[in-house]
């Protein structure tokens, strides 16, 4: 993302969902407004497309942000795939990851409280945000493609899959 958005012109919007299109739009990205309180957008990454959803919870005053890869993890690999959620958490400072009962895809979710706040919500926060998720999803997109894959994991694999790499092929 990287564009500088200080420009942006922000209003004191009611519904920062307003705000989360300003910046979208801005990057001319195609969304859709399903209604007030969700907005959902697919990205691009360099390992997969995204779906980026927003829903913004009036009673709240809060806004979730989800980024769901464009993966399914079979059954067979859903408890590992549990194993490794756990682990990957304990190291995230924002968000976490999760595999909902309903989905069989994984996705990096936080919620961001604005109480009394929503109408100070920024461009930059925004942007930061879809930049923080999208570089936690590419980082572990190789473990879940290979949960993904079918493939059995043996304890070596598991381990390289979790092991934290640096680069870029």
């Amino acid at each position: 993302m990287g564009s500088n958005l200080a420009e942006l012109p922000i209003d004191n919007q009611d519904n920062p969902l307003d705000c989360v299109e300003d910046v979208l739009t801005a990057h001319n990205w195609t969304f859709s407004r399903m209604n007030d309180e969700e907005l959902v957008v697919t990205v691009a990454g360099d390992q997969c497309e995204y779906n980026i959803y927003f829903i913004w919870q009036e009673e709240f005053e809060a806004l979730q942000f989800c980024c769901q890869y464009d993966l399914k993890i079979p059954d067979s690999a859903q408890k590992l795939a549990r194993n490794m959620l756990a682990e990957l958490n304990e190291n995230l400072w924002l968000g976490h990851f999760e595999i909902m009962n309903r989905s069989t895809s994984p996705s990096f979710r936080h919620t961001c409280l604005y109480r009394g706040l929503k109408n100070s919500l920024s461009a930059e926060s925004i942007e930061d945000l879809v930049e923080i998720a999208m570089a936690q999803c590419e980082r572990h997109y190789p473990i879940f493609a290979l949960l993904a894959s079918g493939h059995v994991l043996d304890e070596q694999l598991y381990a390289l899959a979790m092991m934290n790499t640096q680069g870029r092929s």
